[in-house]
């Protein structure tokens, strides 16, 4: 009993030490003062950045989290902590307050944030990942397929280091089609869908989604298609896994060890 005591000790020690290895800085607005901002924004458009002390040139990993783009709250989730990483976790504008895009604009506003800050916190403009879930992972897609919104702040969406959306919808986002009147299982694929603009040349991604038969509506079909069209058009950077027996809430605790390995994985391609 006392060795098992001494064990429970040592290891809450070691677990406090390495929390103590890392600074938060939190509730950053990620917009320029010189952007003229109305209260719903300046109360939503932050993020909070979490990173190790005294380490330089560290990846960073952009969360943007879910909720149908209507709803949650900027998060850093236990599951990336204490691993080395600078971790970025994003607060966003929802529907119905606002439309399409304004919510893709504030995801692109706040990466163009890491871009310009993250060496302030021992990082690298050249490590930044983005990952997701869900509505989060729909962010992730139409930041890096759509390079229009990250162009606007001078970054090409391909100098990310890679994309790992977990969940992601596909197709146009069922919010938009509700924000316009049409049914939110009537299937389309405009502007607004990771689809429409897939193209050749990408960062690598990484699609994870739940068991097929447990997820929200198609969503793995969602992501097999986007998989199917990206090879089609000649791209060779991603990848799709399915987790078999989760469904889409229960995915992403068995994600995040992939989402890791995966950011282990580019970055040994980057160097």
């Amino acid at each position: 009993m006392k060795r098992f005591l001494f064990f429970i000790i040592f290891c809450a020690a070691l677990q406090t030490k390495a929390q103590n290895n890392y600074n938060w800085q939190k509730d950053i607005p990620y917009y320029p003062a010189s952007v003229k901002q109305e209260a719903y924004q300046q109360e939503q458009c932050r993020l909070d950045v979490y990173y190790p002390r005294d380490k330089k040139n560290a990846a960073t990993i952009v969360w943007f989290h879910g909720g149908g783009l209507k709803a949650g709250k900027k998060e850093v989730p236990a599951a990336l902590m204490n691993k080395g990483y600078i971790i970025v976790g994003v607060g966003y504008r929802f529907s119905p307050k606002v439309k399409a895009p304004l919510y893709i604009e504030d995801a692109a506003a706040a990466v163009a944030w890491v871009f310009q800050h993250i060496e302030q916190y021992g990082g690298s403009r050249d490590k930044i990942v983005l990952s997701g879930h869900s509505a989060g992972g729909y962010l992730d897609l139409m930041l890096t397929l759509d390079k229009k919104y990250l162009q606007r702040y001078g970054i090409n969406a391909d100098s990310l280091l890679g994309i790992v959306p977990f969940s992601a919808q596909c197709i146009t986002h069922f919010t938009v089609r509700e924000e316009r009147g049409t049914n939110p299982l009537q299937p389309v694929i405009d502007s607004m869908a990771p689809l429409y603009h897939v193209r050749k040349t990408t960062p690598p991604i990484l699609l994870i989604t739940g068991d097929r038969e447990k997820e929200l509506y198609g969503r793995y079909e969602e992501n097999a298609y986007l998989l199917r069209m990206l090879k089609l058009a000649g791209n060779t950077q991603a990848e799709l896994y399915e987790l078999q027996g989760y469904n889409h809430g229960g995915m992403a605790q068995p994600a995040f060890p992939l989402l890791l390995q995966e950011v282990e994985r580019v970055l040994k391609l980057y160097k």
